[in-house]
Parts: structure tokens; sequence; C-alpha cells
């Protein structure tokens, strides 16, 4: 993993190419984030970096979590996270921003998706309704469950109601269309997990050609 930063999924939107062709882009408010913590081979086994993003009041976070981010001085964020990447270049307490990313790369986004609740086969499965004539008292049910006296049980995986959504979703290679330094902006072809305002991680796609 190359480069990666927090960010936060504000909507969608369309750009034009100087071609006049539109280019459906999700914007994302990526960073700045602020180096909280190196870890080293030598001292914790592994090499990562540490980051913090959004900013937050102080008593909405532990007072561990204030005391690390003071130690960094760097301002309570709301968000901590490891990257797997080269610390080089980078300080404690210095600044990671959207400018890491240029138009053209390929990206590997990950959030958490729309959490949908408690709902039934039809909408988590996607099952077909059952008849809806006068005399049917069964529509939106589970249907069969295949559980006769032999073998007298729900099989495993049989698909069921229950939650639906609110999963981590990685959507790969997708490409940087556009950066915005100015405005912290990054403008990614296509559409990625999560709701509006919802956190996301954006790194190197890993299998990028």
């Amino acid at each position: 993993m190359d480069k990666a930063i927090l960010g936060k999924k504000i909507g969608m939107s369309q750009i034009f190419t100087e071609n006049g062709v539109v280019i459906p882009v999700t914007v994302v408010e990526a960073g700045p984030c602020y180096v909280t913590q190196i870890k080293t081979e030598e001292k914790d086994g592994y090499n990562a970096v540490q980051v913090a993003f959004a900013d937050t009041k102080e008593n909405r976070i532990s007072k561990a979590e204030a005391g690390h981010l003071k130690k960094a001085n760097v301002a309570p964020k709301k968000y901590l996270k490891e990257f797997k990447i080269s610390a080089e270049g980078l300080d404690i307490g210095s600044a990671v921003k959207c400018d890491v990313f240029k138009a053209g790369d390929l990206v590997d986004v990950t959030g958490f998706t729309k959490g949908r609740g408690f709902t039934g086969t039809i909408q988590r499965w996607n099952t077909h309704r059952g008849p809806m004539a006068h005399g049917s008292g069964y529509h939106r049910g589970v249907g069969s469950l295949s559980a006769n006296s032999d073998p007298s049980r729900v099989f495993k995986n049989k698909k069921m109601p229950g939650q639906y959504g609110n999963e981590k979703v990685t959507i790969q290679n997708l490409e940087i269309a556009k950066v915005d330094v100015e405005r912290n902006l990054l403008l990614v072809k296509g559409a990625i997990p999560g709701a509006k305002g919802g956190l996301v991680t954006i790194c190197s796609a890993v299998k990028a050609n």
C-alpha cells in the first residue's frame, strides 16, 4: 500500500471532459489527516503510520485518546486509523493532504454501506413474492424452509430475514477523476459505499496493473 487517506463522503455529482463526455463522480472530503504515531519494525514489530481525521470536541473522546493526540501536538480528532505505508517524509504532527493522489490514480475505497435495519427476504435477498391472489394469505414470507420430519432443522446459509446493510465493503480499482487541493476534495469516478457524511478510506489499488 503506497498511499492512503481518510475522508468523508459528500455526495455524487458529475464533471465534463474536454470532449464534453459526462463522468459521474463521488465527491470526497479527503483529509487533511495528521500523523499521530509512526510504528517501526524495531519497536512495534511492523511498519505503519497512524493518522487522525475530523475535528471534534475533547469531551467526546476518551482521556487516553486525548492524551495520545496531545502528545503528538494534534487537536482532538474523531477518527484514528493505521495504514501500512511508508513513513518517508512524514513526521509526528505533519499533515497528509489529498495531493498525495493525482488524477488518473487507481484506488480502493472502503466504507460501510447504508444500514437498512431488519428486513425481509424480498428486500434483503431479492427473493420472489408469493401469489397476490385473494385466496393466498402468504405474500412476502420466506417460503418453504425445507425442514420436514427429516432432518427437522433449517440448514445453515438459508436466506432468511435479518439485519441488512451497515457492512464493510471495498470497491477496487476506482479512478481519481480530479483533485481539488484548495478545498481538500477528491473526485472519484463512479459510486462508493456509504451514506452522505460517512467515513471512507482511500488507498492505492492493490490490484492495479
